[in-house]
């Protein structure tokens, strides 16, 4: 048994506890500690790229492709949330250690849940990585809106991990084990014994995609979404948008791609009535809103519902489509969310309107906006195109056309409400001419972003390779 394994998670976490210590210990002069956090970050990243693959425990902690892969995908969004944050700590008065050790330790919590091999042990990941997420989501303490962000989080992600846990426990009252292999295998014997998977085991089925459809913000699970993304810190709501979408995706794969895949029949029909629903419902919502961040709440629910078309293909184009997309989808969103960062630094506004003439102000800055933008519309030859494009031929070759169609027609709907946005920045006048400075942090963050929707548009067979790789660890 070689705890090598454990190393980048086991860094990350002593990262933390010393940003905590270095918090405590300084009395002045904390503004570094965004860089200290980041270097934790690049560090971690390259223990993940070169250890060793192999589990530990019995199965309980897998180290694979799978999860390297979105390790790389928690430690990316960890890096530009920090990286975002450096101008908005700064105007922090304290505790500005407590907020980069709160991230990095709920990226802790993702790292050991994108490796669970037991049931208990992905559980106790998602609380970590969710426990941070609740006070970081009320860290403006002085404004009513970032409290109750936190507060309504707290509610129903207690109310969540209650349905998850129930879940878990219907599981384990039908094979006496938590252990995914093991699992798998005692229900397949029950199966053939049978005939049949029974009530309870599909009652299981809902009560987990109910509690993994909060992490998701899965129609009907989404009701905390706008309220938790407009009233937390907009490095947070980034953060929030990728990082915990990111974490339910690997959730649901490595249990249900796993574990119940066999019995997809009993739950694949259910995540298609969902994805429609998300699809349909985000878009519609969307084109309602003038808050950038409320608007971007709900295209984040619609996003979820193209993700899904890979995950109710059940096969493994399905898997590694929907871990391109999930790669996409970091990029373009977190660059948008960026953009509102740089921009409500300097304006102290949110609003959709306030972005006329932009443009002018800032040439890069809207441009990158128009950029992201695009991508999450699906426009070739940006990132957001290939991912659509993976994700739809999937569930093509596994004869969903008609929730295909869906897809298309809502995609039509978004053009709408992103490019909107596009047209308040390029083709509409404001008396405000001041341009928008940002820091070299933001500029970099952003120009990551950048690169990485032009560069996964362009050559997406890079990324796409690894996608096919994580998707190879699971037995179709």
């Amino acid at each position: 048994m070689t705890y090598q394994l454990l190393l980048p998670q086991i860094f990350l976490f002593l990262w933390a506890i010393l940003i905590f210590i270095i918090d405590f210990v300084r009395k002045e002069k904390k503004h570094n500690l965004a860089y200290v956090a980041l270097l934790g970050i690049v560090i971690t990243t390259v223990l993940v790229l070169t250890s060793q693959k192999g589990e530990l425990f019995g199965g309980m902690f897998q180290a694979d492709s799978f999860s390297a892969y979105f390790n790389l995908i928690f430690l990316l969004t960890g890096f530009l949330t920090i990286a975002s944050s450096v101008e908005f700590t700064q105007r922090l008065p304290s505790n500005k250690g407590e907020y980069f050790g709160l991230i990095l330790l709920s990226m802790v919590g993702m790292m050991f849940l994108a490796s669970a091999g037991d049931l208990l042990t992905l559980y106790v990941s998602l609380e970590l990585t969710t426990i941070p997420l609740f006070v970081l989501a009320s860290y403006r303490k002085d404004e009513f809106k970032s409290t109750e962000a936190g507060l309504k989080y707290l509610i129903l992600g207690g109310i969540s991990s209650a349905l998850l846990l129930f879940g878990i426990s219907l599981i384990y009252g039908l094979t006496g084990t938590t252990f995914l292999t093991e699992v798998r295998t005692t229900l397949i014997v029950r199966f053939l014994s049978t005939g049949n998977v029974g009530p309870a085991l599909v009652l299981g089925f809902i009560f987990m995609i109910a509690g993994f459809g909060f992490k998701l913000a899965l129609v009907p699970f989404h009701m905390w979404v706008p309220d938790v993304y407009e009233g937390a810190p907009t490095p947070i709501t980034a953060f929030l948008s990728v990082a915990s979408k990111a974490t339910g995706i690997a959730a649901f794969l490595r249990v249900f791609f796993h574990a119940f895949l066999i019995f997809q029949v009993d739950w694949v029909m259910l995540m298609a009535v969902l994805a429609a629903l998300a699809m349909i419902i985000g878009n519609i919502i969307a084109l309602l809103q003038t808050n950038i961040k409320r608007m971007l709440a709900y295209s984040s629910i619609a996003q979820i519902g193209y993700i899904l078309l890979g995950v109710v293909a059940a096969s493994s184009r399905g898997v590694s489509s929907v871990a391109f997309y999930t790669f996409v989808y970091l990029f373009a969103n977190m660059g948008a969310f960026i953009t509102a960062i740089a921009f409500s630094h300097k304006t102290g506004s949110d609003e959709i309107k306030d972005y006329a003439g932009l443009s002018r102000r800032s040439p890069a800055l809207a441009a990158m906006m128009a950029v992201f933008m695009l991508s999450l519309v699906g426009i070739p030859p940006l990132a957001g195109f290939m991912g659509k494009y993976y994700l739809f031929s999937a569930a093509i070759e596994q004869r969903y056309i008609w929730l295909v169609v869906i897809a298309i027609l809502t995609s039509v709907i978004s053009l709408y409400y992103y490019l909107n946005v596009v047209r308040q920045m390029y083709f509409q006048t404001s008396t405000e001419e001041s341009p928008i400075l940002m820091g070299a942090a933001l500029k970099t963050a952003l120009l990551i972003c950048v690169i990485g929707v032009l560069l996964l548009g362009i050559y997406p067979n890079i990324f796409l390779n690894f996608a096919n790789q994580a998707a190879m660890v699971f037995h179709y």
